[in-house]
């Protein structure tokens, strides 16, 4: 780690006391930004609706005058009827207007509003988001330098105590061998004593580093604090023009003044209303900020058992969830013992190899309800006369095949193999008896001639 309060690798939390992770906070000026951008857009597709329903209005008013002029009604029936073309004509004014307001006077507004809040840089990124992170990096250098005396100290501490266990362990044993002398015993007695002395120096460092942490905690918690303000409340200006911005919108929404509206518009302007800066900034603050609890560092004692090694298990960092491995096998009854299961892919699908060609698969499928069993019958017996071509070889144990397109065989009888073996371990072969199917490579062996 470097000297100049580097902040990987040494937050241990998610508190927002660690190290580096005030940057939550820091991306939160940026997601500002693109909020601005969402709200934008949309209410332009709002607008975009507003546009086309009242398009619509228009049309269906112009093209049912005409119908009814044009029809049998008449009197002042033909009158109530025209008014609700001329109603939808004046709806539609409305829902013009309403665009209007949502694609220029709205989105304008908060576009002025992001222009003047956030201000980009040459080298891209804005200046309040760069302002907060070099004033947190500021407040946080200093303090990091001590937690790395603390880190690195901890670790000495702990590996002088290992050492020591392990001069103590290697003592004891020499002292519990008959054939270790007085002299080699002494030797041990000596590296225990010496570790040990070695262990409280260190010990008293790693002391001495963790009260200097201590008191730079509170100058290191006020100068977070002093720059988290800040940002709180650049934060509370935005929530604010949010609300004013949503409460703008809603009044804009609100055209109609039958009871059905005006209860959805208030229960809507209720809610936005309700929105409240103070107690989303509260929220905030107690849960990504310095609201949030710490475990500030405290000394540690060394103890063998958090030195010992991980198990084989934990060691394994592969998941066998995507591996099955065939356990029905028989075995011979003979000495030797079979190898071991083959260990498959369970994306392995039961069919042939990819590697076999379409005129090597059983036709029996193909002659479904007697269709082509005449040239199934000749394709069969030209496979029959390719398969006796294959390569004979022998059982060296006992398989059951777990699968119906697998073959099932008894140690020491022969069968054809047909191809070559797949990147899976297994082989097509022909039975004696004439069933062709999969059987596992490392079973069987090359006939003697």
């Amino acid at each position: 780690m470097s000297s100049n309060g580097d902040l990987s690798d040494l937050g241990s939390s998610d508190s927002f006391w660690e190290p580096g992770n005030y940057k939550r906070t820091v991306k939160r000026i940026d997601d500002g930004h693109r909020l601005c951008n969402e709200l934008v857009s949309c209410f332009q597709e709002r607008a975009k609706i507003e546009k086309s329903y009242a398009l619509q209005l228009s049309d269906w008013a112009k093209r049912w005058r005409g119908v009814v002029e044009k029809g049998p009604q008449y009197g002042t029936l033909e009158k109530a009827w025209h008014a609700f073309m001329q109603a939808a004509d004046r709806l539609s004014e409305l829902h013009l207007d309403l665009r209007q307001r949502l694609a220029a006077e709205d989105s304008e507004k908060v576009r002025d509003w992001q222009k003047d809040a956030f201000h980009k840089q040459m080298m891209g990124g804005f200046r309040e988001t760069k302002d907060a992170d070099d004033g947190f990096r500021k407040a946080q250098k200093p303090w990091v330098r001590k937690l790395k005396e603390v880190d690195s100290s901890k670790k000495s501490y702990h590996q002088a105590r290992k050492e020591e266990w392990t001069a103590s362990t290697r003592e004891t044993h020499a002292k519990a061998d008959p054939t270790k002398s007085q002299e080699e015993v002494r030797k041990y007695t000596t590296r225990v004593e010496r570790c040990n002395q070695e262990a409280e120096k260190v010990k008293e460092r790693y002391q001495k580093a963790l009260e200097e942490l201590n008191r730079c905690n509170p100058r290191y918690m006020e100068d977070m604090e002093q720059v988290f303000d800040l940002t709180q409340e650049a934060e509370r200006r935005r929530l604010r023009f949010f609300k004013d911005v949503l409460l703008d919108t809603h009044t804009h929404l609100d055209l109609s003044s039958r009871e059905g509206f005006k209860v959805l518009y208030q229960d809507l302007g209720q809610t936005i209303r309700g929105a409240n800066d103070t107690e989303d900034l509260r929220w905030w603050r107690n849960t990504h900020g310095p609201g949030m609890s710490m475990n500030w560092p405290q000394f540690e004692e060394w103890s063998p058992e958090a030195s010992r090694s991980i198990s084989r298990k934990e060691r394994g960092g592969h998941s066998e969830e995507n591996v099955v491995t065939l356990t029905n096998i028989v075995s011979s009854g003979r000495d030797d013992v079979p190898p071991s299961p083959i260990t498959l892919d369970t994306s392995r699908t039961k069919e042939y190899s990819s590697d076999w060609s379409d005129e090597e698969i059983p036709k029996k499928a193909l002659a479904v309800n007697g269709v082509g069993e005449d040239e199934d019958e000749e394709e069969e017996e030209e496979e029959e006369e390719e398969q006796v071509e294959g390569v004979r070889v022998r059982a060296l144990y006992d398989y059951i095949g777990q699968e119906a397109d697998e073959l099932s065989f008894k140690a020491g009888e022969e069968l054809l193999k047909l191809g070559e073996e797949d990147e899976q371990g297994w082989c097509k072969g022909q039975l004696s008896g004439g069933r062709v199917g999969l059987y596992p490579a490392n079973y069987v062996q090359a006939a003697a001639s």
